[in-house]
């Protein structure tokens, strides 16, 4: 209906039906800012060389919206123009031309049509030496790994399912913030405290439940799915030897 209102304010002009579209979706899409955009589709791709990949977020309001045909061949699109440019971030990406009109302009007009606030709630770019995407089903999760070497497909595509299941915050140990650190010490030794820890014991455990940090939530640390008894970094350098991670990005919706 909304297409046909254009049309008819346009006098049957497409183009000026357009423009009449995304003169509402900029409207829309103001009126809708405070919205929450909690569901949407996530989608990581890789290049045919498999050196380069990237992952991104598009979001909307509703989950009937999410998985409506056109949303998702949007993403789609955005995504593979990703993929084509390899922009740095998403401010680059949302610039990029996509069929005559930036990609924050085709967004614009899709807010005008289907009436819900839409954006791309994250975007990261990967390059390695081999990268490898996996989207898990329905698209609610998805992640990208770099690695320094091309290996077996079940290897690689194991340590991508890894992240997706196990949600790791970083890389490796190094790789934990500073600001993330201070706050599991910090947590660890409010812990200690409301046990009833002696105070002198109390810096001792803290960084022992940091050390747990680490094996619970750094990808290379942590316990390998299929088996428990040894790391994700155990199990790539058994099975290719000098096999590693190089890097990785993990997106879900919520």
């Amino acid at each position: 209906m909304d297409c046909k209102k254009a049309l008819m304010e346009s006098e049957g002009d497409f183009e000026k039906a357009i423009d009449y579209l995304r003169k509402k979706g900029q409207k829309v899409a103001a009126n809708r800012g405070d919205r929450d955009a909690r569901e949407g589709y996530v989608i990581a791709k890789v290049a045919a060389d498999a050196t380069k990949g990237i992952i991104l977020s598009l979001n909307c309001e509703t989950d009937f919206v999410a998985k409506n045909d056109a949303f998702i061949q949007f993403a789609t699109e955005i995504a593979d123009k990703a993929l084509a440019t390899f922009p740095a971030n998403a401010e680059e990406l949302l610039a990029q031309d996509l069929n005559g009109l930036s990609v924050a302009d085709r967004i614009i007009e899709n807010v005008g049509k289907i009436g819900e606030k839409i954006e791309i709630s994250h975007f990261a770019p990967i390059q390695a030496a081999c990268v490898v995407a996996y989207n898990h089903p329905g698209n609610r999760v998805a992640t990208l790994i770099g690695f320094n070497k091309a290996s077996n497909e079940q290897i690689m595509r194991d340590v991508a399912m890894q992240a997706a299941a196990m949600a790791p915050v970083a890389l490796d140990r190094g790789d934990v913030s500073t600001e993330m650190l201070e706050r599991e010490i910090e947590i660890g030794k409010e812990q200690a405290r409301a046990e009833g820890k002696p105070e002198d014991k109390i810096e001792m455990i803290a960084k022992g439940k940091v050390e747990k940090f680490y094996k619970e939530s750094t990808l290379l640390n942590q316990e390998f799915i299929k088996d428990n008894k040894k790391t994700v970094r155990q199990y790539m350098d058994e099975n290719d030897k000098g096999l590693t991670a190089t890097a990785f990005k993990r997106v879900a919706l919520g």
